[in-house]
């Protein structure tokens, strides 16, 4: 019995040993925690001309996102009570009461940075340049991970509700140029 203990103690040890998985190929996927909404603002960017109706900015980030990291634009379209007014891109705003005369704001970005557009239908040289000079924008980086998922929904086009939302401590937001 004394030599039988030993080789079942040593069958049952190897029992396990063996069917434990060691399988190293496995992927886990891990949520981005690592990520934080960060915002800037950038003030009376220097666009340049494509073409008389097309204007473009770009400005690259300070370091490349996290692919999954999402970018809002929002430009001040005026203010309510010394607070600014913020309006999400892509945004177009119809000159007088002509629907043909319109002016399209739009953006893209990329992990390195961003591209904000100005497009009319008509031509943006002269008196016209107003529409895309003097203005202020504020670009808002949100973590894709803790997006509408954890978050609840999310209306973007309401600046307010996405700073809450994200945590942004709108007194740390600098001026990027």
């Amino acid at each position: 019995m004394r030599k039988i203990l030993p080789i079942l103690t040593l069958a049952f040890a190897s029992f396990f040993v063996y069917s434990c998985d060691n399988n190293d190929d496995d992927v886990i996927q891990v949520e981005d925690n690592d990520t934080y909404s960060v915002a800037y603002d950038i003030n009376n960017p220097v666009f340049s001309r494509v073409n008389d109706n097309l204007y473009t900015y770009g400005n690259d980030f300070n370091s490349p996102l996290v692919e999954s990291d999402v970018v809002l634009i929002y430009m001040q379209v005026g203010t309510d009570g010394g607070s600014p007014v913020w309006r999400l891109l892509p945004y177009t705003y119809y000159v007088g009461n002509v629907d043909n005369d319109a002016v399209d704001y739009l953006f893209d970005f990329s992990k390195f940075g961003i591209n904000i557009n100005v497009n009319a239908s008509f031509a943006l040289t002269g008196a016209n340049s107003s529409y895309y000079t003097g203005k202020r924008f504020r670009v808002v980086v949100i973590p894709a991970a803790t997006g509408p998922s954890s978050k609840g929904a999310v209306n973007y086009n309401d600046y307010n509700e996405v700073v809450k939302i994200y945590g942004i401590d709108e007194s740390k937001i600098k001026v990027k140029n």
